[in-house]
């Protein structure tokens, strides 16, 4: 089961590591048009998604008989992030408490949880704990008008000994920069995922298979990063003022941090009109800097994309050349740095589309969370 599916980036990514779609919840209609005209185009990938277009809160949960492996979730982010309201629990778009009455009622072996890392500021210190205590004993809801400091009280008494409870899950919390795990993108995410306490399951998050040393080193050290793209000399930025490793250990990770060069090899420049065969790939006109707001460099993992509360600030989703020149990223390119297949065309116009992609979970960092949870399921001996 996927709730707040988004454009469908931790779907995707779900589904590559071996779970089947069962229902597919999200409340934006935009986001579930994407879905929709991919299967109308007779995209493979979403050809088995239900999509149920509706608010999470209203689902019926008794129309699901099937048993569930996996919960796979990414709740509204606007309550926590640094560039949101930080309302938390006061903010309506706080949607942990409907994702916690999702996962009592489907009981799944396994869910994962994806959000921003504000979620785990200082700030928040205290309801991120609340979180994690609600979602280990799901059926000890809230009662009516209870403070959740009142209701974190009676679920750390209550998780004191699990045994009494009829529905308990394993939490483990983890922090995770997606350019680490091969995403062209600086995007920092905390992950909550749970295993149903009847399980004997082992795991822990996956290691790092990229590195920021890596591409120093691929840059200037050995230069291989420019030779591969062909980039001379000129056309290279400046050698940046930090530590250049001469030589990589031979238990460091090997693979370099991917940057914005290497996700847009291949594509054509784009032009106001688009470009035959390529979805989703046309130049919007009006890009500007300001302090604060300069872009991307081209050669470095591109910064956190972000959605916007009206459109989408410039700054985040810019690219920067190596000769200063600045312009916004398009669809297309906002999809690769965000993982996605080629073929999955993102419906609506430019800032409507872009919003979907902010918000979205990169593919390949889904795929790799999922994994990991769809092997340790394996391993317990669950059908997953």
């Amino acid at each position: 089961m996927e709730l707040f599916a988004g454009a469908g980036g931790l779907a995707l990514g779900c589904q590559e590591a071996g779970f089947d779609p069962l229902v597919t919840l999200e409340l934006d209609k935009w986001a579930c048009d994407t879905v929709r005209q991919n299967q109308a185009r007779g995209n493979e990938l979403v050809a088995n998604w239900h999509v149920e277009e509706g608010d999470v809160r209203d689902f019926n949960w008794s129309r699901i008989t099937d048993e569930v492996d996996l919960v796979a979730a990414g709740p509204p982010c606007q309550p926590f992030s640094i560039g949101g309201r930080g309302k938390a629990d006061d903010d309506e778009r706080d949607m942990f408490p409907a994702t916690a009455e999702a996962i009592a009622h489907l009981r799944p072996r396994a869910f994962i949880i994806e959000n921003v890392r504000g979620l785990a500021r200082p700030r928040f210190a205290d309801y991120f704990q609340y979180i994690q205590a609600r979602l280990s004993l799901p059926l000890l809801a809230a009662k009516p008008d209870e403070l959740w400091g009142d209701h974190l009280r009676r679920l750390r008494a209550a998780g004191e000994d699990v045994s009494n409870q009829e529905l308990a899950y394993r939490v483990i919390p983890a922090f995770a920069n997606a350019a680490d795990y091969g995403v062209p993108q600086q995007r920092q995410r905390v992950f909550l995922v749970g295993f149903r306490n009847d399980l004997d399951v082992t795991w822990e998050f996956p290691h790092v298979t990229h590195s920021r040393r890596a591409l120093l080193h691929a840059q200037w050290t050995t230069g291989e990063y420019w030779q591969e793209h062909e980039v001379p000399k000129a056309k290279r930025p400046e050698r940046p003022k930090v530590p250049i490793p001469a030589e990589l250990r031979p238990d460091e990770v090997q693979a370099r941090w991917r940057t914005i060069r290497d996700a847009l090899a291949g594509l054509p420049e784009p032009t106001l009109t688009g470009t035959a065969g390529v979805l989703n790939h046309v130049l919007q006109p009006g890009a500007r800097s300001y302090p604060g707001h300069t872009g991307s460099p081209v050669d470095w993992p591109a910064k956190t994309l972000k959605a916007g509360r009206h459109g989408v600030p410039g700054g985040e989703n810019m690219l920067r050349e190596t000769d200063g020149s600045i312009r916004y990223f398009t669809v297309r390119e906002s999809a690769r740095l965000q993982t996605f297949p080629d073929d999955y065309e993102l419906h609506g116009p430019w800032g409507k589309a872009m919003r979907q992609l902010g918000n979205a979970v990169p593919v390949e960092l889904a795929r790799v969370v999922a994994d990991s949870v769809h092997a340790a399921l394996r391993a317990e001996g669950s059908e997953a």
